[in-house]
């Protein structure tokens, strides 16, 4: 897919599309989605056959942020002091590969509790590694980094390419472990019952959709409750059939189920708070898509509301 933000499961199905009810019981890469920042894109820039390391502002359409030197680094980020330091230690000591991969930062060793955004991960023994990176995507591109496809990184795959080449263990690849059952019956009844009564709703455009999941995001960030009253509110408010936004709510409820049957084997404990949470959620990819599993009244309400420094 184009390097594109991945969607809650539930939003895609405002425009009609809905082949997120056969992405639920198909088969794919489920992986955790670790709450790092800021996100680190790294490998062989095609344009240049070099190495570098930079932000998502890589894949700006515009002012395209690569760094292949140190220089380029204080050039592109030296505003920002924070940003720039996790670069030049990146640059130090990711591993050099003919790929292109992308992983959020989640601290410098030296400790065992880190909090790089949201979520505080609490590890049972000190980091001694330099640098702790959660990889979750891989990029194919040619030419430039304009025209990057993204693909969820196959574990195993990044392990051989960059373990390989990075034996002196610089670096803590966080990914925790995870399994999902294989018995989804009650997945599939739901999923058969919303693709039932889908007829009798009508779908908005992209830009409508937009406004929708707007208003959703809003009303989560203030900790409110999308129950039916909301929902009918809401399509009084931007003119929909209220059938769509109980639509969106029952796909909701299907995703909430889902997360249901994974199972995480943790290395790490995680606090919002100081209170003990679970992982932020996941991400399934298979033929059907690529979308994040999310309990956005929890972690999306945390996140909005969260004070930056």
């Amino acid at each position: 897919m184009k390097n594109t933000h991945i969607n809650h499961p539930e939003d895609s199905i405002l425009t009609g599309d809905l082949s997120v009810l056969k992405w639920f019981t198909s088969k794919g890469n489920l992986s955790v989605k670790v709450d790092g920042s800021p996100a680190i894109v790294w490998g062989t820039n095609p344009a240049t056959g070099n190495f570098f390391v930079g932000t998502k502002s890589v894949f700006n359409k515009v002012k395209i942020m690569i760094n292949e030197s140190h220089e380029d680094i204080d050039t592109n980020h030296g505003h920002i002091k924070k940003v720039a330091n996790i670069l030049h230690a990146c640059f130090d000591e990711l591993p050099r590969t003919q790929h292109i991969y992308q992983g959020d930062f989640v601290g410098f060793g030296g400790d065992n509790v880190y909090q790089p955004n949201t979520i505080a991960y609490s590890f049972a023994d000190v980091i001694d590694q330099k640098l702790i990176i959660t990889p979750h995507t891989r990029y194919a591109c040619v030419g430039d980094l304009r025209n990057a496809v993204s693909y969820q990184l196959d574990y195993i795959s990044f392990l051989k390419d960059c373990v390989e080449i990075d034996s002196d263990e610089d670096i803590f690849w966080f990914s925790p472990f995870i399994d999902c059952d294989t018995d989804l019956s009650d997945i599939v009844a739901k999923c058969e019952y919303a693709s039932a009564i889908s007829g009798a709703v009508d779908y908005v455009d992209n830009n409508t959709a937009k406004k929708l999941i707007k208003s959703f995001n809003s009303i989560i960030g203030s900790g409110l409750e999308i129950d039916d009253l909301t929902l009918v509110a809401l399509a009084d408010y931007h003119h929909v059939g209220v059938n769509l936004l109980r639509l969106w709510k029952l796909v909701q409820s299907i995703k909430h189920k889902f997360m249901l049957h994974i199972a995480t084997y943790n290395e790490v404990e995680c606090y919002i708070n100081g209170e003990e949470v679970g992982h932020e959620g996941y991400v399934l990819s298979n033929d059907y898509g690529t979308f994040k599993l999310i309990n956005r009244e929890v972690f999306s309400n945390a996140n909005f509301n969260r004070v930056r420094a």
